[in-house]
């Protein structure tokens, strides 16, 4: 004896078949001189139609009922009350030998559209054509995404080029800067031609200019009347004497 079960809804008159469509999604590639190949995917949602009879009238004594008799309007209002509630639901056949239970079918379905046929060849009963499909849970996943705080970047000033004397403004009596030459500095001493490791500032600081590297920002490297190493600078810096 088969039983089906629509949402706890116990079919009065079993269908006399059923259909389960188990569908894959497996895809298939045509390879240069290979021929084809068949990559396998999981399988897709499971199809599900059958036919179902409601007596439209008590003298069926074959039909079987939960709660006893029952109208064949309450059938159809469960139908649809399933299809416009958009809600997944238990499928469910049972299938008895005598006092032993075979194996049963429980799926979790959805109600995926139903036609209602009335037919004379039917006598006093109401054909319905169900199609379920089976229906798999789903769920957006939190995720906690941890950043480091932030820490700003310090902030390079650039440092204030000293202001040229007036006597090194005039262009008639500038003279060139060259190795050995002594000059007067102004300005501040950095660790390399290119301005880095800005260290102490000189103010009319009388030395001699022994390095030259005209690429760099700061192309003159000073040092004492004595040979001792300071620094390099500007040239807005240095006023040959």
């Amino acid at each position: 004896m088969y039983k089906f079960f629509v949402d706890k809804m116990l079919l009065p008159i079993t269908p006399s078949k059923v259909e389960l469509a188990i569908k894959n999604k497996n895809k298939t590639l045509v390879l240069i001189n290979e021929g084809e190949i068949n990559i396998l995917k999981n399988a897709g949602l499971t199809e599900i139609k059958f036919d179902m009879l409601i007596p439209c009238v008590n003298n069926y004594p074959f039909a079987i009922y939960s709660k006893g008799w029952q109208p064949a309007e309450s059938y159809l209002k469960k139908l649809e009350d399933l299809k416009i509630s958009k809600k997944p639901f238990q499928f469910i056949i049972s299938r008895i030998y005598g006092k032993k239970v075979l194996f049963d079918t429980n799926m979790k379905v959805a109600l995926e559209d139903y036609k209602i046929v009335e037919d004379a060849k039917e006598g006093d009963c109401i054909k319905v054509s169900v199609a379920l499909k089976q229906y798999r849970d789903y769920g957006t996943k939190t995720v906690n995404i941890k950043l480091d705080p932030y820490k700003p970047k310090p902030v390079v000033r650039p440092q204030p080029k000293p202001r040229p004397s007036s006597t090194s403004s005039s262009s008639g009596s500038k003279k060139s800067v060259t190795p050995g030459c002594t000059v007067i500095v102004n300005g501040q001493l950095h660790r390399d031609s290119y301005g880095a490791g800005p260290g102490q500032w000189r103010n009319n600081f009388k030395g001699k200019i022994n390095f030259i590297n005209m690429k760099g920002s700061h192309p003159y490297h000073v040092t004492t009347m004595s040979g001792g190493w300071q620094g390099w600078v500007l040239a807005s810096a240095v006023q040959v004497v």
